[in-house]
């Protein structure tokens, strides 16, 4: 048994950068850094609205959701050639090598680029092509996760997901992202069906601007098998003890949600409630080009900030990781003994 309690505090921090993780909720194109905006920029001739690197960060400074998501368009018009989705993917994958981690599960909004008359062949193979490197160069295992943007048309969802059909079998399944108010998960309940039919596992974003309610239509109605964000349950203590019961896990995104205002500050985080109520929290993050640190970033600041958040938290953590991640038993078990190595060599 390792005895967890006894490692202190001034060891977290190279604990947390050291133990093995997946990343369950990444969006690819919020990874995105303005230095490669600015190249591609160039490389495909496309005017940028602002003068330089530094202008463009600069312009981070948002005030919800949707005033992230105005800027987040309009760096990704820069992505227009399977190239440029390889060069994006792949400067991630190294930032995660480095973070320890050992399998990522990408967001990605083919609408986004569909709308701009990108070929779907050239999102999908570009990023599938970063993720085979991935492998081969970091033992980086991942899956491709196909997001729907809710603030189009159910329509213009099957439309996509009929485009990506023919690369199917680079697909691990299918979300909801983009705004969350007004556009409740119930707008997407056909959709959801077919991707079940077709065997894709699915996920949603609820309860990060939306209500608690939208958390309990995405299991109900969209029958999910995971919650991304969902840190607003804690509104709804039935909530809660459902998520629990389920063994429901929320990919949590601890800086995009103090930098989206969810919380002012990650020291009135509840990370440490969703922890103690026994949910399968995880931590990940989000859109990291863009909100200000990637998944070990994530985790140091959230425990230098959250006093009551230790080893044991830690473990627990990325133990929820691989749990909550759609990979075989097999795998799962070897991260889960390379983890206890780790947590063992530090007691």
């Amino acid at each position: 048994m390792i005895d967890l309690d006894r490692i202190g505090r001034d060891r977290l921090p190279a604990l947390l950068r050291a133990m093995p993780k997946a990343e369950l909720h990444i969006h690819i194109e919020g990874s995105l850094e303005p230095e490669l905006i600015f190249k591609l920029a160039e490389r495909n001739g496309v005017k940028l609205a602002y003068p330089s690197v530094e202008a463009l960060r600069a312009a981070y400074a948002f005030t919800d959701l949707q005033s992230f998501l105005d800027i987040y368009y309009a760096g990704a018009s820069v992505l227009q050639k399977e190239a440029d989705f390889f060069d994006m993917a792949w400067a991630y994958f190294e930032k995660a090598a480095a973070d320890n981690v050992v399998h990522a599960e990408l967001f990605f909004d083919p609408q986004t680029h569909t709308e701009r008359g990108v070929p779907i062949e050239a999102v999908i193979l570009g990023l599938h092509h970063a993720c085979q490197r991935a492998h081969a160069e970091f033992g980086i295992t991942s899956r491709l996760i196909l997001c729907f943007l809710r603030h189009l048309s159910e329509e213009a969802a099957f439309e996509v997901l009929e485009q990506a059909l023919p690369y199917r079998e680079y697909l691990i399944g299918v979300g909801l992202d983009s705004s969350e108010r007004g556009h409740p998960p119930e707008k997407f309940a056909r959709v959801f069906a077919r991707c079940r039919e077709l065997g894709l596992r699915t996920v949603a974003h609820a309860g990060e601007e939306g209500p608690p309610a939208y958390i309990d239509s995405a299991i109900d109605v969209l029958k999910v098998d995971r919650i991304d964000h969902g840190v607003r349950c804690v509104e709804d203590p039935g909530l809660v003890a459902r998520l629990a019961a389920l063994r429901m896990p929320l990919t949590v995104c601890p800086l995009s949600n103090v930098k989206l205002c969810v919380y002012p500050s990650l020291g009135q985080h509840q990370l440490p409630a969703l922890l103690e109520a026994g949910l399968v929290a995880t931590v990940n993050s989000d859109d990291p080009a863009y909100f200000g640190g990637y998944i070990n970033d994530n985790f140091v600041q959230t425990f230098e900030a959250l006093p009551q958040l230790g080893a044991r938290q830690a473990w627990q953590l990325a133990r929820n990781s691989f749990e909550a991640s759609f990979v075989d038993e097999a795998l799962r078990e070897t991260w889960l003994r390379r983890l206890d190595e780790v947590f063992a060599g530090a007691g």
